[in-house]
């Protein structure tokens, strides 16, 4: 298990305009990705959020799946973010988890925000999400899942964490930046593992406003990095293994984890 290498990009996302999107992320990504093992992209990257998903919406082999295949290729990392996808008559805000080989898993948001009629449009996930990069297990979620504590909770199995680092791509509105700064740190000091949050900024079709504040923090709370408040950022960080591995074996609260099951 090695040092992980990874850009995370806060982007003022196009209103409704897939391909200026996915334009504007691949000058950011062939500038700055190259190395990385893994590239993290807002969620709903190609259109912003809510949208109505029936004239955005993609099938599994569309475009923005083909250009998610190319950038991976081309830069030899990992790369995730959430979109628009539809399957028979149904949609979905689907994290996509894809592989320089073109192989992906996905990942169904769970918790659609009721409060923005996102569970009027979207149906919701039922399912968890776990991937490894060099060693890195890695639990990747969607926005509103980071108020929701058992969802994101690590188990301790066997001397082993379930996951060394959550990822939560988001659009996630200005008028909340509080709470969204503090659930990130409480996640991360709950589960002892590192926690990536990835914002948009700018304001969307419906004059929400996002100023981002995308970071990155250690399995104690301590922030290692964060985004410029309401501007576009490419940050790259390496996570240090030995870090998060002597942090753990001096200060193990995974053993006296609660053992629990969800129940879907």
């Amino acid at each position: 298990m090695k040092n992980l290498e990874i850009l995370f990009l806060q982007a003022n996302l196009v209103w409704e305009n897939p391909v200026q999107n996915r334009e504007n992320f691949e000058k950011k990504i062939l500038t700055r990705g190259k190395g990385c093992d893994l590239i993290v992209l807002p969620e709903t990257f190609t259109t912003g959020f809510p949208v109505d998903p029936a004239p955005f919406a993609e099938n599994i082999d569309g475009e923005s799946m083909q250009w998610l295949h190319r950038m991976a290729a081309q830069t030899g990392a990992v790369i995730t973010g959430s979109l628009l996808l539809k399957a028979a008559s149904a949609y979905f805000n689907a994290l996509i988890w894809m592989h320089p080989d073109g192989t992906y898993k996905r990942y169904n948001k769970r918790h659609v925000f009721s409060m923005g009629g996102e569970h009027e449009r979207i149906k919701a996930g039922n399912h968890q999400l776990l991937v490894e990069i060099n060693g890195w297990k890695i639990k990747p979620m969607v926005c509103y899942d980071l108020r929701f504590p058992v969802w994101s909770k690590n188990r301790y199995q066997n001397e082993t964490f379930e996951y060394d680092l959550a990822v939560y791509v988001a659009n996630w509105p200005a008028v909340r930046t509080y709470p969204w700064d503090i659930l990130l740190k409480a996640r991360a000091i709950e589960n002892q593992a590192f926690v990536l949050g990835v914002n948009r900024v700018g304001t969307d079709g419906l004059g929400n406003n996002y100023n981002g504040h995308s970071k990155l923090i250690d399995a104690k709370g301590k922030v290692l990095s964060e985004a410029p408040e309401s501007k576009e950022a490419a940050i790259r960080m390496s996570l240090s293994e030995k870090d998060l591995r002597e942090f753990r074996e001096k200060f193990n609260v995974g053993r006296d984890w609660d053992t629990f099951e969800i129940i879907k």
